[in-house]
């Protein structure tokens, strides 16, 4: 696993050793940021379940300004701080150990809002459009956001999230990606 473009290009990350985590390959992190970049210009970007940091460094890589980096595991965190620790710059990523919705309330509370949201939860324990609904309801979102949602092939995610609309779907082995972004002309708290 390595950055793939950008500023940070070819170093090597780590990851999580055992079957606890699916960091994203290579090969589906270059489709994704093709999809929806690939490269940026001082978004702020939300990895919910970071694993690794892995599209979020990415991301931070490609032009973005800040990454928030959560995860539930603390070997997860360990392994994100290593990773930031290899760009160089960690003043442009925030790292805690919280559960999504511990996490999404307080980016709410410190008035937080994103431009790109990747959401990878483990398959086993995938509430994706429960999440979205309370970022939206939090007012999380700025306009024109993108959410990336990385899925098992096998589920279905809606054409829209209340005020959320697919824009791509497309399958890759066993893993699947949606992404949506915000309705033109939807106010941010409307559904």
């Amino acid at each position: 696993m390595r950055v793939i473009a950008g500023d940070f290009k070819g170093r090597k990350l780590n990851s999580l050793s055992g079957d606890n985590t699916r960091p994203t390959s290579d090969k589906i992190k270059g489709s994704i940021f093709n999809m929806i970049g690939p490269y940026f210009e001082d978004e702020v970007v939300l990895d919910l379940f970071s694993g690794s940091g892995n599209l979020a460094i990415e991301a931070v890589s490609r032009g973005c300004e800040k990454a928030y980096c959560f995860d539930n595991h603390f070997k997860a965190i360990s392994i994100i701080k290593e990773n930031i620790g290899l760009t160089k710059k960690s003043e442009a990523f925030t790292v805690k150990k919280m559960d999504a919705d511990k996490a999404l309330d307080w980016l709410k509370g410190e008035g937080i809002r994103f431009d790109l949201v990747f959401l990878d939860p483990p398959y086993a324990k995938q509430v994706i459009e429960k999440q979205v609904e309370k970022m939206l309801s939090l007012g999380l979102l700025n306009e024109f956001a993108k959410v990336v949602c990385e899925t098992d092939k096998q589920v279905e995610l809606p054409e829209r999230i209340l005020n959320l609309e697919q824009i791509k779907v497309q399958d890759y082995g066993t893993t699947k990606v949606t992404i949506y972004k915000l309705l033109e002309g939807v106010g941010l708290d409307e559904s």
